[in-house]
């Protein structure tokens, strides 16, 4: 299964610089630049992650019960991922920890306030 997911910013070379530094971490890059506004990063083989300008052409708001989720192949690829995110100024929605059966979660908040999480399922 591949992941995709796209959330809408108002800051965007803001927006691009935080994505680039922090989904690096995870070995993505740039695929390509959204010509109306934005980048895709990722990769062929694990999926695609944007930060785009909304194609209606509206003010980009947080989605209520939106969150896109990052696996990470262990709890201390989790803590540095969500580490990571606070460093370049994302806000923290919940400090990496145990979230029941083997689960390890941190959420955080990007720069425009979508809600984001890094996950693993790896007993400790």
């Amino acid at each position: 299964m591949q992941f995709y997911a796209t959330v809408g910013s108002n800051r965007l070379d803001e927006a691009m610089a935080f994505y680039e530094d922090l989904l690096g971490t995870i070995g993505w890059g740039k695929l390509f630049d959204n010509p109306g506004g934005g980048r895709f990063y990722g990769s062929v083989t694990d999926g695609m992650f944007a930060v785009v300008r909304p194609f209606d052409g509206e003010p980009a708001t947080v989605g209520n019960g939106t969150m896109a989720g990052f696996w990470m192949a262990s709890r201390g690829e989790v803590d540095a991922f969500h580490a990571k995110a606070l460093a370049l100024g994302g806000t923290d929605e919940g400090a990496p920890g145990d979230r029941g059966g083997g689960s390890y979660f941190a959420y955080f908040r990007d720069l425009d306030g979508n809600k984001l999480c890094a996950w693993t399922f790896a007993p400790a």
